[in-house]
């Protein structure tokens, strides 16, 4: 039957007891089922992650200049990691890190939440916030 159309005939589930077969043109089967495809990742959002770093003797302007920024970023939908470094001798006043990137959850706490609390990675700070639905 297949020969006669002119087209192919395909095994859609060979596993089957009988096996079940179409008669399809299978060029075009392949092709529409790229466009399906292509398609359906134009519909996905691809999440990327920002990264803003601070510093722990950093100055309340700055902070506000980072923060801003981190939060044109959450809003755009992005993922945004702060994180804190510590150099020499600040590795010894972490308390002081940590009420920094506090106040910076603080300031974007309306557009993103963190995912985890601050935690420590050798000499850094580090936090991800995620943006708000």
């Amino acid at each position: 039957m297949a020969n006669e159309a002119n087209v192919d005939l395909v095994k859609i589930s060979p596993n089957a007891n009988p096996p079940v077969c179409k008669i399809m043109d299978y060029g075009k089967f392949k092709y529409e089922q790229s466009r399906k495809e292509k398609e359906s990742k134009k519909k996905q959002k691809t999440v990327s992650l920002k990264e803003v770093r601070l510093r722990p003797s950093i100055e309340e302007n700055d902070l506000n200049t980072k923060a801003k920024q981190a939060i044109k970023f959450l809003s755009k939908g992005d993922k945004v990691k702060v994180e804190l470094r510590f150099r020499g001798r600040e590795l010894g006043h972490k308390d002081a890190g940590l009420a920094v990137v506090n106040k910076f959850i603080d300031i974007v706490k309306e557009v993103g939440t963190p995912m985890n609390r601050p935690k420590f990675e050798g000499n850094r700070l580090v936090v991800t916030l995620d943006p708000k639905k």
